[in-house]
């Protein structure tokens, strides 16, 4: 089974499964089909971004890409699309209709549904701001009315589409990854933001067994919840990550190892690692390892050497 995981000895459940080299290695990557070209690498589909914050699907798309994925559309606000077009040529972008504010329209996103069913994975959310609900939820419903859903992330603003009440995976639907910090998920889940603080891992096993969805509790130490409510740590990483747009680095990683045929748990897994390790070595490269002042577009280029240091045993 692809992405499936050759069970090591683990933790008890209530304990959290560290994240390391070895412990990656013993749960590989799935293999591209080289015969099959860009297919073989799969393709993403990433739906975000408004006129102030254009830059975020940019910077998920090279995230997604440097991961393995092997086709890209990016759709996005109309009038920043050329742009994100001539920025990023190896994508194929799609310009949605926009509200007066700058933020997608919902009306605007059902031209892009019809598209998510072309791709292995679908990232919603990236530069979508807080006046974008209805957009989000739309798309969400769209994705789940597709045949055979892709795997979807949802990332930033495109968690507003997810409470207690309006969202759930469902059985036989495709799978669902959401990756908030503590704020989204107060947001989220109608807590205080103190809360998710001092109890990460007890909520995130909340919302992934309700809500039917992998959760990634982001933070400076994050954990990686299913359904079933297995979890993994990752105390690995940097103080420079927390930097406007790592986190649509991250979500667009996850992406780009969903398109691959990594499981929505291990494509979670892998991304919080590789994107930990990517800090890490920009850190160590500025001259120390807890060194700050990189930037989020410089950890993509860093994720296809820790991927290919992983890949030796």
């Amino acid at each position: 089974m692809r992405g499936a995981l050759a069970r090591p000895r683990q933790p008890g459940r209530d304990r959290p499964i560290p994240i390391t080299p070895s412990f990656l290695r013993r749960w590989p990557l799935p293999l591209p089909d080289g015969a099959r070209g860009k297919d073989g690498r799969g393709g993403v589909c990433i739906v975000g971004g408004c006129v102030e914050v254009p830059g975020a699907v940019l910077l998920a798309s090279v995230a997604a890409l440097r991961a393995g994925a092997g086709r890209l559309q990016i759709a996005t606000v109309r009038d920043v699309a050329p742009a994100i077009g001539v920025a990023l040529p190896e994508a194929r972008v799609v310009g949605l209709r926009q509200r007066p504010d700058g933020e997608l329209d919902p009306v605007g996103c059902r031209g892009v549904i019809t598209k998510m069913a072309g791709h292995d994975a679908v990232l919603i959310g990236p530069g979508m701001g807080p006046e974008s609900g209805s957009a989000a939820r739309a798309l969400v419903r769209g994705w789940r009315a597709q045949p055979g859903p892709p795997t979807v992330i949802l990332d930033a603003g495109a968690l507003l589409a997810l409470t207690r009440e309006r969202f759930h995976s469902g059985a036989g639907g495709g799978s669902v990854i959401v990756t908030p910090h503590a704020g989204e998920m107060a947001r989220m889940w109608d807590v205080e933001a103190a809360e998710v603080r001092r109890r990460p891992l007890e909520l995130a096993r909340e919302v992934a067994a309700h809500l039917g969805v992998v959760v990634v509790m982001k933070g400076a130490i994050t954990f990686i919840v299913g359904p079933t409510g297995r979890a993994f740590v990752n105390e690995r990483g940097s103080p420079g990550l927390g930097t406007s747009g790592s986190g649509d680095v991250l979500a667009g990683i996850i992406a780009g190892l969903c398109a691959r045929g990594a499981s929505a748990e291990q494509a979670a897994v892998w991304a919080v690692h590789l994107h930990a390790q990517a800090g890490e070595r920009l850190s160590r490269r500025i001259g120390r390892p807890d060194a700050i002042g990189f930037l989020a577009r410089e950890l993509s280029g860093e994720v296809p050497q820790v991927m290919a240091r992983l890949a030796r045993r």
